[in-house]
């Protein structure tokens, strides 16, 4: 294999027109990011503009805006409007000298402002350098840099091939997708090995695996699958929200904690393309972003994350709680949480099956984002997801129709969702909507539509569809382990009393915590309780209430 030139550093760009604040705010930068970064200024947004021009023109990326908001020539919020024209993914920090609300929310809305930052910031190892690194984090975990990476080759269309992309794409992974049948850079490794089951995963080291397993991926990108001890103060099970969230709290406070997730962690909110009404966040967030940011805080606690590996199984031995993994291991635990959430229900629809992962997927499925460019998408659903994913695929395909066999948006939707659909012209709604069939050939090609108004049906040509209903609990695992309601989700707490179960479930002579299960020692949290509220904020919550009970169990016991 042939090596390539580094690429270049990305570039932070600081702007002031006071030349002290200028030395000073460059002075900073340069110790602590010189060493990663390429750290400019400019005395004035005229200069900067100028600057902005070179970086273009020799293809550096700046990852960093940081702009003094009065400055004589152009304000700090006009200059930012032109650099992030060109620059959109560059993080932007405004500078003030005073509190100027006015200014601020002018950034927020017209520049998507990601920081306001007061002089002076001394210290900076308090007040400048913890903002700085989060929002370059964030950076860095979306940067694309010119490199000789990861590469998957295989048809546009296919299950195995979205299997792939997808699990990749959850898990931050940078990769380029080369289309077998029409990308002519595909056509060496084609040649080399043609014989070859699709998808090819190659590698920069020279491996070239056809039709790869999860858990080969899993080893190869270095994603840990075993545990380092065998007993923990409490295992987590589900690396949703809830999990995540108990993840930190328990690690933050002693605990020893394992985190186990069948697949990527972020669970069904991990897919959501941008949240918007998550607390701290006035310019929202996508869902991975959140994952990465919660797995990042988790493991600087101390936490172990697994994944992907599966819990099979779960008993009592005494006062400890074994959990058993899909591969036979066994792993103690004083305390369990379940966290495994839920999935969106699978269409009892002739052809549903047959096209899942060719045409029809279920949630977001952002990896096929760039595939539906100039096609029409349909989404399946009526609550925040679909509608959050109708917005996503509304920048890249040439039409958005969202189908909800409801009479309203509003009865399952948030309102700030339903006017940006109503605003953006792409997307168009139909509602009392359902679809019965599925139909192609090799993919998805058609679907057949009936209004349950008026009992019309139709047939409509249709590449790419992705559903977003219902709720699945994952517990067929826990078996007999744990109550579940009539719809596999799990009792906790008071509703293990509910009319017409017996005491006897619960073998202790006290009652139950809020959130413990009928096997003491072992809770639940997020969407996979039983009366949960789905929402993210809410699984969150959940989670971090489960350690407080959790810690309540471990002195009593």
């Amino acid at each position: 294999m042939t090596s390539e030139a580094p690429p270049a550093k990305p570039v932070i760009l600081a702007v002031d027109d006071d030349p002290q604040v200028l030395r000073a705010i460059r002075h900073d930068l340069r110790g602590a990011y010189a060493d990663r970064y390429r750290i400019l200024g400019a005395s004035s947004a005229t200069e900067a503009l100028a600057v902005l021009d070179a970086l273009d023109d020799r293809g550096h990326d700046p990852a960093l805006f940081l702009v003094d908001q009065r400055m004589p020539d152009m304000t700090g919020v006009e200059f930012l409007l032109e650099a992030v024209g060109r620059f959109p993914d560059a993080r932007r920090v405004l500078l003030t000298a005073y509190a100027e609300t006015d200014a601020a929310i002018t950034a927020i809305n017209r520049v998507r402002l990601d920081y306001y930052l007061m002089k002076p910031w001394d210290p900076p190892a308090e007040r400048l350098y913890p903002v700085l690194d989060d929002l370059l984090t964030d950076w860095l975990a979306a940067y694309r840099p010119a490199y000789r990476g990861i590469r998957v080759i295989g048809p546009a269309v296919s299950a195995r091939t979205h299997a792939v992309r997808d699990f990749l794409t959850r898990n931050g992974q940078p990769f380029r997708f080369l289309d077998a049948e029409t990308d002519q850079d595909a056509r060496p490794l084609l040649a080399r090995h043609g014989s070859a089951e699709l998808p090819l995963v190659a590698f920069p080291d020279g491996d070239v695996i056809a039709a790869p397993e999860t858990a080969w991926l899993a080893e190869k990108l270095g994603l840990a699958t075993t545990a380092s001890r065998p007993h923990y103060d409490t295992v987590i099970i589900g690396a949703g929200p809830a999990g995540l969230a108990a993840g930190v709290y328990a690690a933050s406070e002693g605990l020893t904690t394992l985190l186990l997730d069948s697949d990527s962690p972020g669970g069904q909110a991990g897919t959501s393309s941008l949240i918007e009404n998550y607390l701290g966040f006035p310019a929202g967030l996508s869902g991975r972003d959140l994952a990465r940011r919660a797995v990042s805080q988790a493991s600087r606690f101390g936490a172990e994350l697994l994944h992907p590996v599966d819990a099979v199984g779960l008993r009592a031995a005494g006062h400890v709680r074994i959990v058993t993994l899909a591969d036979g291991t066994e792993i103690g635990a004083e305390t369990v949480l379940i966290s495994t959430g839920v999935s969106y229900n699978h269409l009892d629809a002739p052809g549903a099956e047959r096209f899942e992962g060719e045409g029809l997927y279920y949630g977001a499925a952002t990896t096929e984002s760039s595939s539906c460019v100039s096609h029409h998408v349909f989404v399946i659903g009526g609550a925040n997801s679909a509608g959050q994913a109708a917005i996503h695929f509304a920048r890249y395909a040439a039409r958005v129709t969202v189908l909800v066999r409801g009479a309203s948006l509003e009865a399952g939707m948030s309102q700030y969702l339903v006017d940006e659909i109503r605003r953006t012209p792409a997307i168009d709604v139909r509602l009392n909507t359902r679809v019965l069939a599925f139909h192609g050939d090799r993919r998805l090609e058609r679907i057949t539509l009936v209004d349950d108004g008026t009992g019309e049906r139709t047939e409509e040509a249709a590449r790419f569809v992705f559903t977003f209903i219902g709720a699945r609990p994952h517990t067929g695992w826990l078996r007999d382990t744990v109550d579940c309601d009539e719809h596999g989700f799990v009792l906790t707490g008071p509703d293990l009393a509910r009319p017409g179960r017996p005491r006897s479930s619960w073998p202790l002579n006290r009652e139950p915590h809020l959130l413990e299960t009928s096997l003491p020692g072992v809770f639940a949290a997020g969407d996979v309780r039983a009366q949960s509220i789905k929402r993210v904020a809410s699984g969150v919550g959940e989670g971090a209430m489960a350690v407080a009970l959790i810690h309540r169990y471990r002195a009593a016991t």
